[in-house]
Order: structure tokens, then C-alpha cells, then sequence
């Protein structure tokens, strides 16, 4: 299989979309890179420029290292997803599940960028989190994210739960955490039940997230795969797409719609 940023592989593609009853979308963090958010390893991600920024989100640092939850902080005081707007492939996938085209979006980005663009929340398994909550590592409670850093801003730089003096957290995913059972269940009947799995702007390196493309493709599923970059999953996929994401997904929704019509 080889990649394809024609206008007849889109033709293609939009076809499957087309004819499939169910469409379930996988995006990453390179669909939300064209809203001014960096991704992690692309060659001018975060973790590219700054190895030592993944330490932030390790679980056991997090925990172990004051210094760490510090900076963790600040870090989510600064990240541009408080500033960014939804972007046109944001938008189109509006466009689809409005149409009733589109039967689940998994995100495992935690900017909701999906839901500000107009997704129906019920439609949006967010399998690594949500920056917009806090939780308490200790006892479980939940606050939104503006009440930490608004404690941050007062000069509280490690804010601790004033429930139970528990660790706090952006309510997200760290490495060497498990992924929240029901969502990953509900995520992996929505890659199960997909005619089309469509996987935007991921790496596909991540797992469990990468694992929900062997599901579709192991129930039936074509798989297409919009990415800049070669992914470990380009073999089973039945085509891959390296045009920009802001450019090839209004396109691809386009032709979907447009045959609809």
C-alpha cells in the first residue's frame, strides 16, 4: 500500500465513506496541530524539541518529584489549547456526524477541540482525558482545571486536593497509567461496529489507542489513514492519505456529502 495525496485516492476513499453505514474516526494529535497545538513526536513536536518534556507526564515522576508536578503545572497554565479554535477538519467531521454519517469520534487528544466545533459530546470517546478537569490521585475528586490554576495564580505552585490533601491532576491520561475501562470498552465497540475506521493525525504508536485499528480491520472494517508521516499500520490500511489534515479531510467529507446530495 502505498500513500496517495491525489484527488483519485480521495475519490476512493470517499466512495468507502460513502457506502459504509457506520464510520468511526480515530484522530491524534495532528489534527489539532493546524489550531496552533504542537504534537508530541512529529520532527517539530514537543517531545522532538524537548525530550525532557515527557517527563511530565509520567505517572511515576509525577508522583515522586514536587519539581515535576511544578512544572506540570505551568505547563498547563501555558498550553495553547486554552487559546486555539476548532480547524476546518475539525469542522468537516461536524459536518459528517450531522449528516448522520458519523458514528463515533475517538480522540485521543484533550484539547476538546472536537466538542468546540460542534460535536455531539455523546459522540466523543475521549480515551486519554480531558485538560479541562482536575482529579485527585488519592481519594478521586473532580474540579474543573480553571479552580487549580486559578490556586496556581495565587502563588500555590503544587495545589493539593482541599478534600483530602491528595495529589492533583489534569484529569488525563499519564504514561503508566491505565486507561479508564469504560471508556477503553467504549471505544473498542465503536472500532468494532465501524464499516470505515478513518485514523487522522496519529502516530499509531500509542497503545491501547493503536490496538483499536487491528480490531476494525480484524471486524471487517477498510482502514484509511490520513497522516503526513509513515505509520506502523500503512500494510493493512487500504489507503493512506499524506496530504495536509486541514486540506484532505474537508475534501474527503466534501465528496461524501456532495455524492449524498
Amino acid at each position: 500500500m502505498r500513500p496517495d495525496v491525489g484527488g483519485t485516492a480521495i475519490d476512493e476513499a470517499a466512495e468507502w465513506l460513502r457506502a459504509a453505514d457506520r464510520i468511526t474516526v480515530l484522530t491524534g494529535a495532528g489534527i489539532s496541530t493546524e489550531s496552533g497545538i504542537p504534537d508530541f513526536r512529529g520532527p517539530d513536536g514537543v517531545w522532538t524539541r524537548d525530550p525532557e518534556a515527557a517527563g511530565l507526564v509520567s505517572l511515576p515522576d509525577y508522583l515522586a518529584d514536587e519539581d515535576v508536578r511544578r512544572r506540570a503545572w505551568l505547563a498547563r497554565r501555558d498550553n495553547p489549547a486554552w487559546h486555539a479554535t476548532p480547524n476546518a477538519a475539525h469542522l468537516a467531521l461536524v459536518e459528517l456526524e450531522r449528516a448522520g454519517r458519523l458514528w463515533a469520534t475517538i480522540t485521543q487528544n484533550i484539547d476538546g477541540l472536537h466538542q468546540r466545533a460542534g460535536a455531539d459530546p455523546s459522540r466523543v470517546i475521549e480515551l486519554h482525558g480531558t485538560l479541562y478537569q482536575v482529579e485527585c490521585l488519592q481519594c478521586g475528586r473532580r474540579v474543573p482545571m480553571t479552580e487549580a490554576l486559578d490556586r496556581v495564580a495565587s502563588g500555590d505552585p503544587d495545589p493539593a486536593c482541599t478534600a483530602c490533601g491528595g495529589v492533583l491532576k489534569a484529569a488525563t491520561i499519564a504514561f503508566g497509567q491505565p486507561l479508564d475501562p469504560s471508556v477503553l470498552s467504549t471505544a473498542t465497540a465503536a472500532a468494532v461496529a465501524a464499516d470505515v475506521f478513518v485514523a487522522i493525525g496519529t502516530s499509531l504508536t500509542v497503545h491501547p489507542a493503536a490496538g483499536l485499528v487491528d480490531l476494525a480491520a480484524a471486524a471487517g472494517a477498510r482502514v484509511v489513514i490520513v497522516n503526513a508521516e509513515p505509520t506502523p499500520y500503512d500494510a493493512i490500511a487500504a489507503r493512506r492519505l499524506a496530504a495536509p489534515i486541514g486540506a484532505v479531510v474537508p475534501a474527503l467529507v466534501h465528496r461524501v456529502l456532495q455524492g449524498n446530495g
